[in-house]
């Protein structure tokens, strides 16, 4: 065990010399962490977690069970990964052919879910705070807070900041359940009360 008073490694798991881990973050069984991989504070990484050289985790994520995070893939702070998520990074991958250089950027904007066994296709942005259902196959652009599912994925509403259904009223206006936070749409955005 790998405790340094910041952060805590379990004995199964492997933290590649020159990896940063940010204080308060716990790596459980059987991770691994890549040389050049960047976490933030306080996050989870859950068993059986690889994380690439290149990654770069921002604070309070959570990357539950069985997922790699590949180079490539940018993921802001309070970000929830769900069981077995998959990214990818190559869009046409040959096993014969090498695509390093053709790594496509993934960015997962802060505050958002991805849900268990979603496969999110390179090159795209996950917006902020949004939520992606279980088993999702992501292949566009998610806009901030939209609520998406499905093969291929597609919007099915939106969501407030606390991860809860947005029912809009005739004025186009919504109230979080949980929050009494208010939101609004605009030319298909989701927009918070000022």
């Amino acid at each position: 065990m790998i405790m340094d008073n910041s952060f805590f490694i379990h004995p199964t798991a492997i933290a590649d010399a020159g990896a940063i881990i940010g204080s308060g973050t716990k790596v459980w069984h059987f991770s691994h962490l890549m040389p050049a991989c960047v976490l933030g504070a306080n996050c989870i990484i859950g068993q059986n977690v690889f994380i690439d050289n290149g990654v770069r985790l921002g604070n309070g994520v959570k990357v539950q069970n069985n997922v790699s995070v590949y180079n490539g893939v940018y993921i802001e702070d309070d970000v929830f990964i769900g069981p077995s998520v998959v990214f990818t990074n190559v869009i046409n991958p040959r096993s014969f052919i090498e695509r390093k250089h053709e790594f496509r950027q993934t960015h997962i904007e802060r505050g958002a879910t991805i849900g268990a066994n979603a496969t999110i296709v390179c090159g795209l942005s996950i917006g902020a705070y949004a939520m992606i259902g279980a088993g999702a196959v992501v292949t566009k652009n998610v806009k901030p807070y939209a609520l998406v599912y499905g093969n291929p994925a597609r919007q099915q509403g939106w969501v407030s900041k606390a991860g809860n259904k947005l029912n809009f009223n005739e004025a186009l206006k919504a109230t979080c359940p949980q929050t009494g936070e208010q939101y609004f749409l605009k030319e298909d955005q989701l927009l918070t009360e000022v």
